[in-house]
């Protein structure tokens, strides 16, 4: 992909939460469910209930969206290129997933749109569209991969350009930043902290901050992979 196109990219990322806060709170139904899955996933002692406080934010059947950041190239007034990010969120999914999609098909509505996600084709992409189903919101064209050839799909995953055909590890977008000397998004909290701090504080805006700078740090190892030089911080604009 040349710079002119470069524009048609739209980088996100998305904060997940356990869809109640505790164990003890999940309905009748679902909480032998998650009993089974615990004893898939289980690798020593854990019991199903302290899986669920670690793990179930991660399966979309017992999780939920709580913020979804998104970011797009553009070139400023001195031709400079420069990325704006901006956080949605909201502690109601419907509602959140619902801009998010209007997002996609009003402000994005281009055949020639492209998602990026570090390990988006393993998480966000399928996470998003599992809750949308759940939530009876239609999946976005940019979304749907349903029927479509493999050179049909228009996603992007840094974290599948940097294992080049490697199957073996995951690399952690940290990681990659740290290796590349790009200013991380791990000043406030990390991934494992997000629930924590959504259902012990009730506060998105940090959640939102943490997730508008994973955006931006996978912006910038879109560039580096391509051979490209990184924004200075001042290029990247964050919108309320």
């Amino acid at each position: 992909m040349n710079r002119k196109n470069i524009k048609n990219i739209l980088f996100l990322d998305i904060e997940t939460v356990s869809c109640v806060p505790s164990y003890k709170q999940l309905n009748e139904r679902l909480r032998p469910l998650w009993d089974k899955k615990a004893g898939f996933i289980a690798k020593n002692e854990e019991t199903p209930e302290q899986l669920f406080q670690e793990k179930a934010a991660i399966y979309a059947e017992f999780g939920k969206v709580v913020s979804i950041g998104v970011g797009f190239f553009f070139y400023d007034q001195n031709k400079q290129l420069s990325l704006k990010v901006k956080g949605l969120s909201s502690h109601n999914e419907q509602d959140l997933l619902q801009e998010f999609s209007s997002l996609l098909t009003k402000r994005f509505n281009s055949k020639n749109l492209i998602l990026c996600a570090h390990n988006g084709k393993e998480f966000d992409f399928p996470y998003l569209c599992r809750r949308m189903v759940v939530n009876n919101i239609k999946i976005p064209e940019p979304l749907d991969i349903s029927g479509k050839k493999p050179w049909e799909v228009c996603h992007l995953d840094t974290l599948e350009m940097w294992k080049f055909g490697d199957k073996k590890n995951y690399t952690s977008l940290e990681l990659l930043a740290a290796l590349f000397n790009i200013p991380g998004s791990k000043n406030e909290m990390d991934g494992s902290m997000v629930g924590k701090h959504y259902y012990g504080t009730n506060d998105l805006s940090a959640i939102t901050r943490y997730c508008c700078k994973d955006v931006a740090v996978t912006a910038q190892l879109y560039l580096r992979f391509k051979g490209w030089p990184t924004m200075p911080e001042t290029q990247i604009i964050y919108i309320e």
